[in-house]
Formats: C-alpha cells, sequence, structure tokens
C-alpha cells in the first residue's frame, strides 16, 4: 500500500524558526512554598566508571510543567492517557503583557478576549491558548516571581474561572498555558484558593505553567509541540514545550 510521505512537508518547514518555551530547570528556583527543592546527586561519573548518570529527584510540578486532570481530580486522566494527538495543537497567543505590567493583579475579562478575535480571528477549537504576561522575565527571581505585598499576599497575573469557562464552553480549547505559577490570580492563591485551574481540570483539559519566551511567539499562525515523559498514572511532570512560527 503506497503512503504519502511526510517528508517534503518536514522540509518545507525546516527554516521555520523554532521558540523554546521552556525554563530550564535547577535546584533553588521558585516554586510552591509547600513542595521541596530539587535534588541532584552523580551516581557515576566518566572519569571513574566510563559514563555519567545523575540522579534527579523533583516534584512533579517542577519548573515549566504540564498539570493533568488528575492533578486536581480523582480518577481523572493521568499524564500517560493523554494522547499523543494532544501534543500539537494550533497555538493562540493572547498578549496581555502591557495591561500586566501597569497591574500586576490583571486578569482578562470576555471583552478583552472578544476585541481581541475583532483584530485576531476566531480562536480556533482545539487549540492551546497562551497567556502572555512576560511575567517570565522575571524568571527566577522568586521575590520578583511571586511579588509579595508587605503582608504576604501575592500579587501577579493570571486566567480567571469565567475566561475560562468561555475558553472551553464557547471556543472548544484543548488546554491553555501561561507564565505565571499558577492558574489563578496571587492574590487569590494566597487565600487558599485555585478555582480556576480546579474548574479547568474538572473539564478535563490539561495545563502548562511557567512558559517563557512568548513574547517571541505571534498571536496566530503558530504550532505548539508539548511534551513530557510517560510515567504511569503520572500527576504532572516537568514539561518540554516549543513553538514553530509560521514563515516570514
Amino acid at each position: 500500500m503506497s503512503q504519502q510521505s511526510l517528508w517534503p512537508l518536514l522540509a518545507e518547514i525546516r527554516n521555520n524558526r523554532r521558540v523554546d518555551l521552556t525554563h530550564t530547570f535547577h535546584a533553588g528556583q521558585p516554586k510552591f512554598h509547600m513542595l521541596p527543592d530539587e535534588q541532584r546527586t552523580t551516581l557515576f561519573t566518566v572519569e571513574e566508571h566510563g559514563f555519567t548518570v545523575d540522579q534527579y529527584t523533583v516534584v512533579g510540578q517542577w519548573g515549566t510543567h504540564v498539570d493533568p486532570p488528575v492533578h486536581f481530580v480523582a480518577g481523572a486522566r493521568t499524564l500517560d492517557e493523554i494522547p499523543v494527538d494532544e501534543m500539537v495543537l494550533p497555538l493562540v497567543v493572547l498578549d496581555f503583557h502591557k495591561q500586566a505590567a501597569a497591574d500586576p493583579d490583571f486578569t482578562p475579562s470576555i471583552a478583552d478576549l472578544e476585541a481581541w478575535e475583532e483584530q485576531h480571528g476566531t480562536i480556533p477549537e482545539q487549540s492551546f491558548v497562551a497567556l502572555r504576561t512576560d511575567w517570565s522575565k522575571r524568571w527566577p527571581d522568586e521575590q520578583a516571581v511571586f511579588n509579595p505585598d508587605a503582608d504576604g499576599v501575592f500579587h501577579y497575573p493570571a486566567w480567571n474561572v469565567e475566561v475560562v469557562t468561555w475558553l472551553v464552553e464557547q471556543r472548544g480549547i484543548a488546554a491553555i498555558g501561561h507564565e505565571t505559577t499558577d492558574t489563578d490570580l496571587g492574590k487569590v492563591v494566597a487565600g487558599g484558593s485555585l478555582p480556576t485551574e480546579l474548574y479547568l481540570l474538572q473539564q478535563d483539559k490539561w495545563q502548562i505553567e511557567l512558559l517563557t519566551n512568548l513574547d517571541q511567539v505571534p498571536a496566530t499562525g503558530a504550532i505548539i509541540v508539548a511534551t513530557w515523559p510517560k510515567p504511569a498514572r503520572g500527576t504532572g511532570f516537568p514539561a518540554r514545550a516549543f513553538a514553530i512560527l509560521p514563515a516570514q
């Protein structure tokens, strides 16, 4: 049976620019306060054994990482149950970095998204929607990332339940991503609540947190390739995500 080769397609996009959307992770980086730091132990070295092997001890939600539905919903999909079909998606970048610079508690409204669509077109079904705030430029300065006030309340931009509900129910998106440590506003997280992340994962969607370099990706036209290891019953893991940009 003859098959149509994909090699010509690869050759066509080979020179398209790629943008790494992933932070390099390391011990001492910003993290959720309840989580332990990374530990890395060298078990074998080239000098002594002829090869190098390091042992990494990290939590699943470490650095740029993926959250599957089971992260918040018992019995929901785990990392190994997310098909590879969902790992290559149209990438939509909602640029609100100016608003976030003016107000660290910024969260977009449905009206903001409708205005975005008037300029860029309808958000496509089964797309990955990323919220650009340029907060990743603060990485890895923990004080700047969490931005606490005198009372210890965090202030960083994020999604909200209303907007994510609209994206899921009205646009049928596949996943979301953002540059901050949480789906919800810092001041909401500081109050002990994570309503937006809970809603998203309850809808059998997944997300990637702590994206970077979204300022190098256009609003529409790019593709995201989001990958991660495949642990059995995985509840989260560091991810490697990159964008393939449309030709200039």
